[in-house]
């Protein structure tokens, strides 16, 4: 098996330069009070994306920020998708910026995974103008880590047999699913490394991070990965998210935007066909920590009152954290998702008549658009930035 992994490079801000070629060597940004996107320029100027703008030119007096532009990111990343899909028919997308290819079919038609790569990288840089990482492995995992590493605008190929010799140095950091509290856990058992932690013994491991975790993590580490691409998999939970700058928030301003974010998600589960189960409350505090907040449903469902009471209900009982260290992103996710004819109908029927509300209300803003009917909360309002995403 021989699998790609490619990934654009700091890809809102390469398509503001690709665009625009007087932001081109130039430290620049894209976003608007928080940053989206920062230019490797930016970068080696301490920038980081999710940083406040006004942090931001603190560290780089010459950052250079526009707004964002997503209709023009999603024709981008439609056009690297083509790409890859006329190189195999074998694409698992991740994001609206990288996916898996599985090119070990190839070999005899084309040639080695190595010159597949380059085919890829000339091709996106030629057709669609971007740069973009390739890592070439036989399995995901080593193939994320191998494109990370070449970063920026590389090409790494990691051959079989040489997994343990590229792993093993790297720091766990590294590891796919590995955050700050897995790091400082890991960290204070003395495992600071991929190797150290492949060393480890397995039950140790769990014992610190859990079972899934746990198990998970020692066996990547130990180059067990079996998991093969995917292409057309559907996505397990379905999302959507909110900067909204540092400064105080309103208990009814934040109402507004989770009422406009969960009204946009519940629109693409029922577009979708899906119900889903859990709901989730996302949040970035002004420190920069980030807090979650889950409620899982007796059954799946796709109402967005359901899910807007659900949302409130949450937020209110984080309300406090908020007044006390602030807010600069809210954001939800769906997750469990089915399909309704797996469900098993409960009394009373109530969700019906939620349901022809629902689908009445999309059915118009299908025919007039997104606009033609809102809230009265939302009139004369910005509804946020509208982030690409992979089509379901």
């Amino acid at each position: 098996m021989s699998i790609l992994h490619a990934d654009l490079d700091s890809f809102y801000a390469s398509v503001e330069q690709r665009d625009d070629p007087s932001l081109r060597d130039r430290p620049m940004a894209v976003g608007g009070g928080i940053l989206l996107a920062a230019s490797y320029e930016a970068k080696a100027c301490g920038v980081r994306t999710a940083m406040s703008e006004r942090a931001a030119r603190s560290l780089c007096p010459d950052l250079v920020v526009v707004p964002p532009r997503m209709s023009a990111y999603t024709q981008a990343s439609r056009a690297v998708f083509e790409v890859f899909h006329d190189i195999t028919p074998v694409v698992e997308g991740i994001s609206i910026d990288e996916a898996f290819l599985d090119v070990g079919g190839l070999r005899r038609l084309v040639g080695p995974p190595e010159l597949i790569a380059r085919t890829v990288r000339s091709r996106v840089r030629s057709e669609v103008g971007l740069p973009i990482s390739v890592g070439v492995a036989q399995t995901k995992f080593v193939a994320k880590i191998a494109s990370a590493v070449s970063k920026p605008d590389g090409l790494l190929v990691v051959p079989a047999g040489g997994e343990t010799a590229f792993l093993h140095p790297l720091p766990i950091e590294r590891l796919w699913g590995v955050g700050k509290v897995t790091s400082a856990k890991l960290h204070a058992r003395g495992i600071a490394t991929i190797g150290q932690l492949a060393a480890a013994r397995e039950d140790a491991v769990v014992g610190e991070l859990g079972a899934a975790a746990g198990h998970h993590l020692w066996a990547l580490a130990n180059v067990r990965d079996p998991r093969p691409v995917m292409p057309g998999r559907r996505r397990r939970s379905m999302g959507a998210q909110r900067a909204i700058g540092g400064r105080p928030r309103t208990g009814d301003e934040l109402d507004e935007i989770l009422m406009g974010l969960v009204e946009k998600v519940c629109g693409r589960l029922r577009d979708s066909g899906r119900w889903g189960a859990t709901f989730t409350l996302r949040l970035r505090l002004a420190d920069f920590n980030r807090i979650t907040r889950s409620r899982t449903l007796p059954l799946p469902s796709a109402a967005t009152q359901t899910f807007l009471r659900v949302g409130r209900e949450l937020l209110e009982q984080v309300s406090p954290l908020i007044a006390d260290r602030g807010i600069t992103l809210l954001g939800i996710t769906i997750a469990g998702l089915t399909t309704p004819d797996r469900l098993q109908p409960m009394l009373p029927f109530d969700a019906v008549e939620s349901g022809r509300v629902d689908q009445t209300l999309d059915e118009i803003r299908e025919r007039f658009g997104n606009t033609a009917l809102t809230r009265g909360v939302h009139v004369g309002r910005s509804g946020g930035w509208e982030m690409p995403r992979l089509p379901e």
